[in-house]
């Protein structure tokens, strides 16, 4: 067996994160209404970003508008349901007429079946990969179309 390298066993406390600055930015979050998104659109906010929050349904946002308010920056709510691209494309335009321009587009929306492993059918493994492979580049064409070719987007 090899030694154990110390540095791979520093601990790095919760709370220190890298310090970035967003302020004046404006950022459009998919699948904000819970876990990853929900911290992405927080952290968005946290950093200075103004943030709109793609919900699949609008009502679903469990208050995260209210909390983006507290931190001093500004939330707006968007039906932004992935598989309709006539709410992706709105969501795009519904930001730029609210905060004035969009600079940050976040792509967390994905979907799993929702019932157990063992009764998971073909269609629903399809639709499954089919959504999680589809939304970035509809999501990211939204903004080029809305630009026509003028977005500054990086993909990964």
């Amino acid at each position: 067996m090899s030694p154990v390298d110390s540095r791979c066993l520093t601990l790095v406390p919760v709370d220190d994160f890298p310090e970035f600055n967003l302020t004046g930015r404006v950022a459009l979050a998919t699948g904000s209404a819970r876990g990853l998104g929900r911290a992405i659109s927080l952290a968005l906010a946290h950093a200075g970003a103004d943030v709109s929050l793609g919900l699949r349904e609008i009502n679903a946002h469990g208050g995260l508008p209210g909390e983006i308010e507290a931190l001093g920056r500004r939330a707006l709510p968007l039906q932004m349901d992935m598989v309709k691209m006539d709410e992706v494309f709105q969501a795009v335009e519904r930001t730029v007429a609210h905060f004035g321009r969009l600079d940050i587009l976040v792509n967390n929306a994905g979907i799993a079946p929702g019932n157990l492993a063992e009764n998971v059918r073909e269609e629903d493994c399809r639709y499954t990969a089919w959504l999680n492979q589809q939304g970035p580049p509809r999501f990211r064409n939204s903004q080029h179309r809305r630009s026509a070719g003028q977005c500054r987007c990086r993909s990964r």
